[in-house]
């Protein structure tokens, strides 16, 4: 199960780990958001252990997806160190993202 993070935990979380972490923006009415979720589930089981994927819902958390320059969503930004390093905007295949991440570990 993917982590929630939030504005408050986000360095915390995300920033600070030691793995590489996949940051999901979305919302609750977003329908391609949603169409989006399975895909990380999926991923979050092919990469267990490797990477974190979490989630951030930008209603309830608009100061990091600013921060970011997140205009729409879905979108996952790619973290590694502490750094983010790429970032994928929209519903892609789940091959895609997993070449992100092959990328990462």
């Amino acid at each position: 199960m993917a982590i929630e993070v939030t504005d408050s935990n986000f360095d915390e979380q995300v920033l600070q780990s030691d793995k590489p972490v996949l940051v999901d923006l979305w919302a609750e009415w977003c329908g391609p958001c949603k169409m989006l979720s399975p895909i990380l589930d999926e991923l979050e089981n092919d990469y267990d252990g490797k990477v974190t994927i979490a989630k951030m819902d930008v209603d309830s958390n608009p100061k990091t997806p600013s921060n970011y320059g997140v205009r729409n969503i879905p979108t996952i930004l790619f973290f590694k160190d502490g750094e983010m390093v790429d970032k994928q905007v929209g519903v892609v295949p789940k091959n895609t993202i997993a070449g992100k991440i092959d990328q990462l570990v």
